[in-house]
């Protein structure tokens, strides 16, 4: 069994390669099936929106004795002053309410009935109130960030690469992440918070950034495609995502460690909403940015180039050569196995082939 180590050379070397490319339209098609399903959930069970995007009053009680939700529940409705209660444990000896916009009176009321439910003093009971105006602000500035963030990423991939296609493929990814994070909230029904749209816009940019280094080592091992008739667009970029796999791997488990480490002390020890909320989605995000790299976006490359007429022609060519026929360059790549990079480690040569400085004239 070879270390981890021998595996990394071989995919670089193409000793050893795996058909992502070649399969591309499996790998596009759970992709597009999870969005799909992502949009189903997202219509049918909402997210759980904090107080900051629906507006309302909260209540912070601490020092509480024994964490019971339905103490704050009952202790909420006998005031008969709101219905809808939502009631969360926070870290240790917390608990959070949150309710309807309520006035100074009915909150100073909540606030007296939730000390005496808990068995603590009024000034162990914090309450703040949110206005739905700056709620719907929130959700507007997000999405507008969000807009923003899209275009300006396919402005600079599109001025780096010089190809609208790489430009086209990362935004889909990034579609891809989106709906995967979104869709793990709605199930798991945490909290969407500002926090959790910086925590979204971070693992953007991270898939963002691992996507743009698969595409520089397509456009490295492409770069004089025309020029030679042995391997494919797709066969290179197959190589490409070989090639960057090892690294990506290394990449993610360095991120998503961390990240784990703090979702789980939020999620055990200091209550759901206390850091839950961005680091889960940086941990989905991270994960599935890393997934989409690889398995999405350089396949989603390939579907684009091969609609071009230069690589349709590049294509027919090595299918040619290869004495291949009424074949696609997908059945070709499946059928036959091609070594794209013969590629050996480099070894140090003796003193005797190194360049002998030249002495200098007196």
């Amino acid at each position: 069994m070879m270390s981890f180590a021998q595996w990394g050379n071989a995919l670089y070397a193409g000793d050893k390669s795996y058909k992502i490319v070649p399969r591309r339209k499996l790998f596009v098609g759970v992709a597009a099936a999870l969005v799909a399903v992502s949009l189903v959930l997202l219509a049918v069970f909402g997210l759980n929106r904090s107080i900051e995007f629906t507006g309302g009053s909260q209540f912070d009680v601490a020092h509480v004795a024994e964490q019971t939700e339905s103490v704050a529940s009952t202790a909420v409705a006998s005031t008969g002053l709101a219905s809808d209660v939502k009631v969360t444990k926070v870290g240790s000896d917390g608990i959070r309410v949150q309710t309807a916009s309520l006035n100074s009176k009915d909150t100073a009321t909540v606030r007296q009935a939730l000390a005496e439910a808990y068995s603590v003093d009024d000034t162990d009971v914090q309450s703040s109130s949110i206005g739905p105006s700056w709620g719907s602000s929130v959700t507007q500035k997000a999405l507008q960030s969000l807009v923003i963030f899209l275009a300006l990423v396919a402005l600079l991939m599109t001025v780096y690469f010089r190809s609208w296609t790489m430009a086209a493929s990362a935004l889909l990814a990034l579609v891809h992440d989106m709906a995967v994070t979104l869709a793990v909230f709605v199930i798991t029904q945490v909290e969407v918070s500002p926090a959790t749209i910086i925590g979204f816009l971070t693992i953007l940019g991270y898939s963002l950034y691992d996507t743009v280094v698969v595409f520089d080592k397509v456009r490295e091992l492409t770069s004089d495609l025309t020029e030679q008739k042995r391997y494919t667009f797709a066969e290179y970029v197959n190589l490409a995502v070989n090639q960057t796999m090892v690294r990506s791997i290394n990449t993610s488990v360095v991120a998503i460690l961390p990240v784990a480490a703090i979702l789980v002390i939020a999620w055990l020890l200091l209550g759901t909403g206390t850091l839950t909320d961005i680091s889960l989605a940086l941990f989905v995000g991270m994960v599935a940015g890393t997934y989409s790299s690889i398995f999405i976006a350089s396949p989603l490359l390939v579907m684009f180039e091969d609609r071009k007429k230069r690589v349709k022609e590049h294509n027919a060519i090595v299918a040619s050569s290869r004495g291949v026929q009424g074949k696609g360059d997908e059945a070709e790549a499946e059928s036959t196995p091609v070594r794209v990079a013969p590629i050996r480690p480099g070894k140090r040569l003796s003193n005797a082939h190194q360049p002998s400085r030249k002495k200098k004239s007196q």
